[in-house]
Protein backbone atom coordinates (compact mmCIF):
# COMPACT_ATOMS: atom_id res chain seq x y z
CA UNK A 1 0.00 0.00 0.00
CA UNK A 2 1.61 3.60 -1.23
CA UNK A 3 1.23 6.25 0.53
CA UNK A 4 -1.21 7.59 -1.45
CA UNK A 5 -3.47 5.10 -1.22
CA UNK A 6 -3.13 4.63 2.44
CA UNK A 7 -3.90 8.39 3.07
CA UNK A 8 -6.79 8.20 0.90
CA UNK A 9 -7.75 5.05 3.09
CA UNK A 10 -7.62 6.90 6.02
CA UNK A 11 -9.62 10.03 4.85
CA UNK A 12 -12.19 7.26 3.96
CA UNK A 13 -12.44 5.82 7.82
CA UNK A 14 -13.26 9.34 9.09
CA UNK A 15 -15.52 10.45 5.99
CA UNK A 16 -19.15 10.30 5.72
CA UNK A 17 -20.38 9.88 8.97
CA UNK A 18 -23.53 11.89 9.96
CA UNK A 19 -22.61 14.97 12.05
CA UNK A 20 -25.02 13.62 15.08
CA UNK A 21 -21.90 10.76 15.24
CA UNK A 22 -19.53 14.11 15.51
CA UNK A 23 -20.34 15.67 18.43
CA UNK A 24 -21.49 11.92 20.07
CA UNK A 25 -17.27 11.17 18.97
CA UNK A 26 -16.45 14.67 20.48
CA UNK A 27 -18.34 14.11 23.91
CA UNK A 28 -16.43 10.94 24.03
CA UNK A 29 -13.34 12.23 24.04
CA UNK A 30 -14.06 15.18 25.85
CA UNK A 31 -15.40 13.00 28.76
CA UNK A 32 -12.14 10.29 28.72
CA UNK A 33 -9.81 13.94 28.64
CA UNK A 34 -11.17 14.12 32.22
CA UNK A 35 -11.09 10.58 33.32
CA UNK A 36 -9.31 10.76 36.61
CA UNK A 37 -10.97 9.39 38.88
CA UNK A 38 -10.09 5.93 38.36
CA UNK A 39 -7.06 5.69 37.39
CA UNK A 40 -5.64 7.56 40.39
CA UNK A 41 -8.24 6.31 42.99
CA UNK A 42 -5.68 3.14 44.72
CA UNK A 43 -3.05 6.21 45.09
CA UNK A 44 -5.82 8.76 46.43
CA UNK A 45 -6.54 6.54 48.81
CA UNK A 46 -3.53 5.12 50.11
CA UNK A 47 -1.03 8.01 49.72
CA UNK A 48 -3.07 10.69 50.72
CA UNK A 49 -6.22 9.43 52.81
CA UNK A 50 -4.00 6.36 54.34
CA UNK A 51 -5.59 3.50 53.50
CA UNK A 52 -4.59 -0.05 52.96
CA UNK A 53 -3.93 -1.30 49.62
CA UNK A 54 -6.55 -4.11 50.17
CA UNK A 55 -9.58 -1.21 50.81
CA UNK A 56 -8.17 0.56 47.70
CA UNK A 57 -8.57 -3.17 45.35
CA UNK A 58 -11.84 -3.42 47.66
CA UNK A 59 -13.31 0.04 46.28
CA UNK A 60 -12.24 -0.31 42.64
CA UNK A 61 -13.77 -3.78 42.55
CA UNK A 62 -16.63 -1.89 43.91
CA UNK A 63 -17.04 0.14 40.67
CA UNK A 64 -17.42 -3.23 38.91
CA UNK A 65 -19.91 -4.41 40.58
CA UNK A 66 -21.88 -1.04 40.16
CA UNK A 67 -21.34 -1.39 36.11
CA UNK A 68 -22.75 -4.92 36.63
CA UNK A 69 -26.24 -3.23 37.74
CA UNK A 70 -25.47 -0.20 35.74
CA UNK A 71 -25.47 -1.88 32.34
CA UNK A 72 -28.22 -3.34 31.84
CA UNK A 73 -30.33 -0.48 33.56
CA UNK A 74 -28.83 1.89 31.05
CA UNK A 75 -29.77 -0.55 28.50
CA UNK A 76 -33.56 -0.23 29.53
CA UNK A 77 -33.73 3.10 30.06
CA UNK A 78 -32.33 4.51 26.62
CA UNK A 79 -35.01 2.11 25.25
CA UNK A 80 -37.58 3.46 27.32
CA UNK A 81 -36.67 7.15 28.37
CA UNK A 82 -34.39 7.03 24.82
CA UNK A 83 -30.62 7.87 24.48
CA UNK A 84 -30.37 11.99 24.66
CA UNK A 85 -31.48 11.87 28.28
CA UNK A 86 -30.14 8.12 29.22
CA UNK A 87 -27.03 9.64 28.28
CA UNK A 88 -27.42 13.58 30.72
CA UNK A 89 -28.81 12.19 33.55
CA UNK A 90 -26.04 9.16 33.81
CA UNK A 91 -23.54 11.72 33.17
CA UNK A 92 -24.63 14.47 35.46
CA UNK A 93 -24.87 11.43 37.96
CA UNK A 94 -21.42 10.37 37.63
CA UNK A 95 -20.03 14.03 37.70
CA UNK A 96 -21.97 14.21 41.11
CA UNK A 97 -19.82 11.37 42.02
CA UNK A 98 -16.62 12.55 41.31
CA UNK A 99 -17.53 15.63 42.78
CA UNK A 100 -18.79 13.98 45.96
CA UNK A 101 -15.03 12.62 46.52
CA UNK A 102 -13.09 15.67 46.87
CA UNK A 103 -15.00 16.66 50.28
CA UNK A 104 -16.27 12.38 51.62
CA UNK A 105 -13.11 10.61 53.47
CA UNK A 106 -15.05 8.21 55.42
CA UNK A 107 -14.59 4.91 54.29
CA UNK A 108 -18.06 3.87 53.96
CA UNK A 109 -18.97 6.91 52.34
CA UNK A 110 -16.06 6.76 49.47
CA UNK A 111 -17.16 2.86 48.97
CA UNK A 112 -20.63 4.00 48.52
CA UNK A 113 -19.95 6.98 46.41
CA UNK A 114 -17.52 4.83 43.93
CA UNK A 115 -20.28 1.87 43.80
CA UNK A 116 -22.54 4.23 42.59
CA UNK A 117 -20.62 5.84 39.96
CA UNK A 118 -19.81 2.78 38.76
CA UNK A 119 -23.75 2.18 38.38
CA UNK A 120 -23.48 5.78 36.12
CA UNK A 121 -20.82 5.27 34.44
CA UNK A 122 -21.52 1.80 32.70
CA UNK A 123 -25.35 2.81 32.59
CA UNK A 124 -24.34 5.82 30.06
CA UNK A 125 -22.70 3.32 27.87
CA UNK A 126 -25.72 1.16 26.38
CA UNK A 127 -27.10 4.40 25.11
CA UNK A 128 -23.55 5.84 23.27
CA UNK A 129 -23.53 2.28 21.37
CA UNK A 130 -27.28 1.98 20.68
CA UNK A 131 -27.31 5.82 19.39
CA UNK A 132 -24.13 4.94 17.43
CA UNK A 133 -26.39 1.97 15.89
CA UNK A 134 -29.35 4.28 15.37
CA UNK A 135 -27.18 7.43 13.85
CA UNK A 136 -25.28 5.17 11.63
CA UNK A 137 -25.78 3.23 8.69
CA UNK A 138 -25.32 -0.59 9.63
CA UNK A 139 -22.45 -0.73 6.40
CA UNK A 140 -20.36 2.09 8.36
CA UNK A 141 -21.59 1.16 12.03
CA UNK A 142 -18.04 -1.73 12.68
CA UNK A 143 -16.21 2.09 11.34
CA UNK A 144 -17.89 4.48 13.98
CA UNK A 145 -17.51 2.18 16.71
CA UNK A 146 -13.81 1.85 15.76
CA UNK A 147 -13.34 5.90 15.64
CA UNK A 148 -15.46 6.49 18.95
CA UNK A 149 -12.80 3.68 20.69
CA UNK A 150 -9.95 5.61 18.88
CA UNK A 151 -11.33 8.72 20.72
CA UNK A 152 -11.78 7.26 24.25
CA UNK A 153 -8.33 6.22 24.36
CA UNK A 154 -6.67 9.21 23.34
CA UNK A 155 -8.59 11.34 25.12
CA UNK A 156 -7.47 8.23 28.40
CA UNK A 157 -4.25 8.95 26.85
CA UNK A 158 -4.06 13.14 27.32
CA UNK A 159 -6.02 11.91 30.85
CA UNK A 160 -2.63 9.80 31.65
CA UNK A 161 -0.51 12.50 30.97
CA UNK A 162 -2.53 15.21 32.42
CA UNK A 163 -2.16 13.42 35.56
CA UNK A 164 0.62 14.42 36.10
CA UNK A 165 -0.75 17.73 38.11
CA UNK A 166 -1.85 15.93 40.64
CA UNK A 167 2.17 16.57 41.91
CA UNK A 168 1.18 20.31 42.03
CA UNK A 169 -2.60 20.46 42.38
CA UNK A 170 -3.33 16.85 44.83
CA UNK A 171 -5.96 14.33 43.51
CA UNK A 172 -8.80 16.13 44.33
CA UNK A 173 -8.19 18.96 42.20
CA UNK A 174 -7.85 16.07 39.38
CA UNK A 175 -11.77 14.52 41.08
CA UNK A 176 -12.83 18.27 40.36
CA UNK A 177 -11.51 18.33 36.85
CA UNK A 178 -13.33 14.95 36.25
CA UNK A 179 -16.72 16.31 36.93
CA UNK A 180 -16.02 19.02 34.74
CA UNK A 181 -15.37 17.36 31.71
CA UNK A 182 -18.12 15.06 32.75
CA UNK A 183 -20.76 18.06 33.00
CA UNK A 184 -19.61 19.60 29.47
CA UNK A 185 -20.17 16.24 27.97
CA UNK A 186 -23.57 15.85 29.29
CA UNK A 187 -23.92 19.53 27.45
CA UNK A 188 -22.64 18.65 24.30
CA UNK A 189 -25.05 15.76 24.28
CA UNK A 190 -28.34 18.43 25.17
CA UNK A 191 -26.85 20.64 23.52
CA UNK A 192 -26.45 19.02 19.96
CA UNK A 193 -26.71 15.43 20.22
CA UNK A 194 -31.19 14.93 18.80
CA UNK A 195 -33.02 11.80 20.17
CA UNK A 196 -32.01 8.59 18.19
CA UNK A 197 -34.75 6.02 19.48
CA UNK A 198 -36.64 4.80 16.62
CA UNK A 199 -40.65 5.40 16.78
CA UNK A 200 -42.59 3.03 18.24
CA UNK A 201 -44.44 1.00 15.33
CA UNK A 202 -47.81 -0.14 15.32
CA UNK A 203 -48.62 -3.87 15.48
CA UNK A 204 -49.50 -6.00 12.29
CA UNK A 205 -52.84 -5.80 13.63
CA UNK A 206 -53.47 -2.31 13.91
CA UNK A 207 -51.77 -1.64 17.70
CA UNK A 208 -51.55 1.45 18.51
CA UNK A 209 -48.27 3.33 19.14
CA UNK A 210 -49.09 3.32 22.81
CA UNK A 211 -49.53 -0.70 22.68
CA UNK A 212 -46.21 -0.95 20.44
CA UNK A 213 -44.40 1.16 23.18
CA UNK A 214 -45.45 -1.38 25.94
CA UNK A 215 -44.71 -3.82 23.94
CA UNK A 216 -40.92 -2.01 23.50
CA UNK A 217 -41.06 -1.46 27.46
CA UNK A 218 -41.78 -5.47 28.26
CA UNK A 219 -38.83 -6.46 26.81
CA UNK A 220 -36.15 -7.21 29.67
CA UNK A 221 -32.37 -8.69 29.89
CA UNK A 222 -33.70 -12.32 30.33
CA UNK A 223 -35.81 -11.74 27.38
CA UNK A 224 -32.72 -10.58 25.64
CA UNK A 225 -30.49 -13.33 26.35
CA UNK A 226 -33.29 -15.59 24.99
CA UNK A 227 -32.10 -14.72 21.64
CA UNK A 228 -29.68 -17.67 21.16
CA UNK A 229 -27.22 -16.35 18.58
CA UNK A 230 -27.10 -13.42 21.08
CA UNK A 231 -26.35 -14.99 23.65
CA UNK A 232 -23.86 -16.92 22.39
CA UNK A 233 -21.91 -13.85 20.75
CA UNK A 234 -21.97 -12.42 25.31
CA UNK A 235 -20.70 -15.46 26.63
CA UNK A 236 -17.83 -15.46 23.64
CA UNK A 237 -17.33 -12.07 24.29
CA UNK A 238 -17.34 -12.81 28.21
CA UNK A 239 -14.36 -15.49 27.22
CA UNK A 240 -12.42 -12.81 25.44
CA UNK A 241 -12.59 -10.23 28.14
CA UNK A 242 -11.61 -12.36 30.73
CA UNK A 243 -8.55 -12.69 28.51
CA UNK A 244 -7.95 -9.36 27.55
CA UNK A 245 -7.94 -8.34 31.63
CA UNK A 246 -5.56 -11.02 32.63
CA UNK A 247 -2.80 -8.95 31.71
CA UNK A 248 -3.82 -5.99 33.72
CA UNK A 249 -2.90 -7.65 36.84
CA UNK A 250 -0.87 -11.17 35.28
CA UNK A 251 1.90 -8.92 33.90
CA UNK A 252 3.01 -6.87 36.62
CA UNK A 253 2.91 -9.64 38.94
CA UNK A 254 4.88 -11.94 36.05
CA UNK A 255 7.71 -9.18 35.57
CA UNK A 256 8.04 -8.82 39.60
CA UNK A 257 8.70 -11.97 39.95
CA UNK A 258 11.19 -11.70 37.29
CA UNK A 259 12.83 -8.39 38.47
CA UNK A 260 11.56 -6.28 35.96
CA UNK A 261 8.60 -4.86 37.87
CA UNK A 262 10.45 -1.44 37.18
CA UNK A 263 10.02 -1.94 33.47
CA UNK A 264 6.08 -2.45 33.58
CA UNK A 265 4.47 0.85 33.28
CA UNK A 266 6.73 1.51 29.79
CA UNK A 267 5.47 -2.45 28.80
CA UNK A 268 1.63 -1.49 29.45
CA UNK A 269 1.99 1.50 28.06
CA UNK A 270 2.85 0.63 24.85
CA UNK A 271 -0.95 -0.86 24.69
CA UNK A 272 -1.93 2.57 24.80
CA UNK A 273 0.58 3.85 22.16
CA UNK A 274 -0.28 1.46 19.80
CA UNK A 275 -3.91 1.69 19.95
CA UNK A 276 -3.95 5.76 19.50
CA UNK A 277 -1.43 5.18 16.87
CA UNK A 278 -2.55 2.34 14.60
CA UNK A 279 -6.57 2.24 15.56
CA UNK A 280 -7.31 3.67 12.20
CA UNK A 281 -5.43 1.98 10.13
CA UNK A 282 -6.20 -1.31 11.55
CA UNK A 283 -9.82 -0.49 10.82
CA UNK A 284 -9.31 0.48 7.21
CA UNK A 285 -7.20 -2.84 6.97
CA UNK A 286 -10.32 -4.81 8.52
CA UNK A 287 -12.94 -2.94 5.85
CA UNK A 288 -15.91 -4.97 5.41
CA UNK A 289 -14.42 -8.37 6.21
CA UNK A 290 -16.38 -11.23 7.70
CA UNK A 291 -17.79 -10.39 11.61
CA UNK A 292 -17.11 -13.62 12.62
CA UNK A 293 -13.58 -13.97 11.08
CA UNK A 294 -12.27 -11.04 12.61
CA UNK A 295 -14.03 -12.15 16.16
CA UNK A 296 -11.81 -15.18 15.30
CA UNK A 297 -8.91 -13.65 14.41
CA UNK A 298 -8.88 -11.33 17.68
CA UNK A 299 -9.40 -14.33 19.77
CA UNK A 300 -6.67 -15.77 18.11
CA UNK A 301 -4.62 -12.51 18.88
CA UNK A 302 -5.37 -12.33 22.68
CA UNK A 303 -4.60 -16.11 22.65
CA UNK A 304 -0.75 -15.57 21.11
CA UNK A 305 -0.37 -12.89 22.99
CA UNK A 306 -1.18 -13.66 26.22
CA UNK A 307 0.18 -17.18 25.25
CA UNK A 308 3.49 -16.01 24.68
CA UNK A 309 3.96 -14.08 27.97
CA UNK A 310 4.64 -16.95 29.91
CA UNK A 311 7.75 -17.27 27.35
CA UNK A 312 9.08 -13.59 27.98
CA UNK A 313 11.99 -12.64 29.63
CA UNK A 314 12.97 -9.27 28.83
CA UNK A 315 11.19 -6.18 28.56
CA UNK A 316 11.26 -5.98 24.85
CA UNK A 317 9.80 -9.52 25.26
CA UNK A 318 7.08 -8.41 27.14
CA UNK A 319 6.06 -5.35 25.21
CA UNK A 320 5.82 -7.24 21.92
CA UNK A 321 3.62 -9.97 23.83
CA UNK A 322 1.54 -6.59 24.66
CA UNK A 323 1.77 -5.23 21.04
CA UNK A 324 -0.48 -8.62 20.13
CA UNK A 325 -2.54 -8.55 22.12
CA UNK A 326 -3.19 -5.00 21.77
CA UNK A 327 -3.80 -5.81 17.87
CA UNK A 328 -6.73 -8.65 18.98
CA UNK A 329 -7.96 -5.29 20.91
CA UNK A 330 -8.43 -3.06 18.41
CA UNK A 331 -10.11 -5.76 16.44
CA UNK A 332 -12.24 -6.82 18.38
CA UNK A 333 -13.86 -3.92 20.65
CA UNK A 334 -15.86 -2.30 17.33
CA UNK A 335 -16.61 -5.60 15.86
CA UNK A 336 -18.36 -6.78 18.62
CA UNK A 337 -19.82 -3.67 19.26
CA UNK A 338 -20.96 -3.96 15.67
CA UNK A 339 -22.25 -7.49 15.78
CA UNK A 340 -24.15 -6.59 18.83
CA UNK A 341 -25.97 -3.41 16.58
CA UNK A 342 -26.44 -6.60 14.03
CA UNK A 343 -28.39 -8.70 15.90
CA UNK A 344 -30.62 -6.57 18.03
CA UNK A 345 -33.89 -5.53 16.66
CA UNK A 346 -34.70 -1.68 16.26
CA UNK A 347 -36.93 -1.84 19.23
CA UNK A 348 -34.31 -3.26 22.08
CA UNK A 349 -30.89 -1.72 20.57
CA UNK A 350 -29.87 -0.13 24.23
CA UNK A 351 -30.95 -3.58 26.10
CA UNK A 352 -28.80 -5.46 23.84
CA UNK A 353 -25.89 -2.84 24.58
CA UNK A 354 -26.72 -3.41 28.24
CA UNK A 355 -26.00 -7.36 28.44
CA UNK A 356 -23.19 -6.67 26.20
CA UNK A 357 -21.66 -4.14 28.52
CA UNK A 358 -22.63 -6.88 31.87
CA UNK A 359 -20.35 -9.23 30.11
CA UNK A 360 -17.18 -6.53 30.18
CA UNK A 361 -18.46 -5.54 33.85
CA UNK A 362 -18.09 -9.36 34.68
CA UNK A 363 -15.16 -10.21 33.15
CA UNK A 364 -13.28 -6.92 34.98
CA UNK A 365 -14.85 -7.63 38.30
CA UNK A 366 -14.06 -11.63 38.24
CA UNK A 367 -10.60 -11.52 36.04
CA UNK A 368 -8.86 -9.67 38.39
CA UNK A 369 -9.21 -11.52 41.19
CA UNK A 370 -8.89 -14.92 39.32
CA UNK A 371 -5.90 -13.83 37.67
CA UNK A 372 -4.18 -13.00 40.93
CA UNK A 373 -5.50 -16.38 42.42
CA UNK A 374 -3.41 -18.08 39.76
CA UNK A 375 -0.33 -16.36 40.14
CA UNK A 376 0.19 -16.89 43.76
CA UNK A 377 -1.03 -20.21 43.60
CA UNK A 378 -0.42 -22.39 40.50
CA UNK A 379 2.04 -19.47 38.92
CA UNK A 380 2.20 -16.97 36.11
CA UNK A 381 2.71 -20.24 33.34
CA UNK A 382 -0.47 -21.35 34.29
CA UNK A 383 -2.25 -18.57 34.20
CA UNK A 384 -0.82 -17.18 30.56
CA UNK A 385 -1.19 -20.71 29.53
CA UNK A 386 -4.67 -20.65 30.56
CA UNK A 387 -5.40 -17.32 28.63
CA UNK A 388 -4.08 -19.47 25.32
CA UNK A 389 -6.74 -22.13 25.80
CA UNK A 390 -9.65 -19.80 26.18
CA UNK A 391 -8.44 -17.23 23.80
CA UNK A 392 -8.72 -20.41 21.28
CA UNK A 393 -11.70 -21.93 22.95
CA UNK A 394 -13.69 -18.35 21.85
CA UNK A 395 -11.99 -18.13 18.64
CA UNK A 396 -13.46 -21.94 17.62
CA UNK A 397 -16.57 -20.88 19.14
CA UNK A 398 -16.88 -17.19 16.97
CA UNK A 399 -15.64 -19.61 13.73
CA UNK A 400 -18.36 -22.40 14.32
CA UNK A 401 -21.18 -21.18 16.11
CA UNK A 402 -21.67 -17.53 14.88
CA UNK A 403 -20.08 -17.62 11.31
CA UNK A 404 -24.02 -18.00 9.22
CA UNK A 405 -25.81 -15.64 12.18
CA UNK A 406 -23.11 -12.67 11.55
CA UNK A 407 -23.12 -13.25 8.10
CA UNK A 408 -23.17 -9.69 6.16
CA UNK A 409 -25.72 -11.14 3.75
CA UNK A 410 -27.67 -13.71 5.70
CA UNK A 411 -27.28 -12.77 9.54
CA UNK A 412 -30.86 -12.73 11.03
CA UNK A 413 -31.67 -10.13 13.72
CA UNK A 414 -32.78 -11.76 16.94
CA UNK A 415 -35.87 -10.73 17.97
CA UNK A 416 -35.87 -11.58 21.71
CA UNK A 417 -37.80 -14.50 22.16
CA UNK A 418 -35.15 -17.41 21.00
CA UNK A 419 -35.50 -16.85 17.62
CA UNK A 420 -33.26 -15.72 15.80
CA UNK A 421 -2.08 1.19 38.88
CA UNK A 422 0.47 -1.86 38.96
CA UNK A 423 1.43 -3.98 42.07
CA UNK A 424 0.03 -4.55 45.57
CA UNK A 425 -2.88 -2.50 45.98
CA UNK A 426 -2.47 -0.19 42.99
CA UNK A 427 -3.04 -2.94 40.07
CA UNK A 428 -7.04 -2.43 40.03
CA UNK A 429 -6.36 1.23 39.29
CA UNK A 430 -4.71 -0.18 35.97
CA UNK A 431 -7.51 -2.62 35.58
CA UNK A 432 -10.78 -0.30 36.05
CA UNK A 433 -9.15 2.23 33.28
CA UNK A 434 -8.74 -0.71 30.89
CA UNK A 435 -12.27 -2.06 31.86
CA UNK A 436 -13.74 1.09 31.16
CA UNK A 437 -11.47 1.97 27.77
CA UNK A 438 -12.90 -1.56 26.33
CA UNK A 439 -16.81 -1.03 27.22
CA UNK A 440 -16.58 2.00 26.18
CA UNK A 441 -16.13 0.87 23.11
CA UNK A 442 -18.10 -1.83 23.33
Amino acid sequence: MTSASLSRALRGTVSGLPGGFWWLWASTLVNRVGAFVLTFMSLFLTQELGYSGWYAGIVVALHGLGGIAGAPLGGMLSDRWGRRPTMIVAHLAAAACAAALVVVTSAWGIAAVVLLMGVAMQAVRPAISAAIADLVPESDQRRAYALNYWALNLGFAIAALGGGAAVFLGYRALFVADAVATVLCALIVFLRLPETRPAAAGGKDGDTDEAAEGHRDRVTALDVLRDAPFRTLVLLNLLVCTVFMAPWVGLPLTMAAQDLSGSYGAVIAVNGVVIVALQLLVTTVIGKRSPAALLTVSSLLFAAGTGATALAGTPLAFGATVVVWTIGEMVHVPTNAAATARLAPEHARGRYQGVMGMSWAVAGTVAPVLAGWIVDGPGPGVLWLGCAVVGCAAAAGYALLLRRALAEDGGTQGDGDGNGDKGGGQTPSATAPAVERAADGA
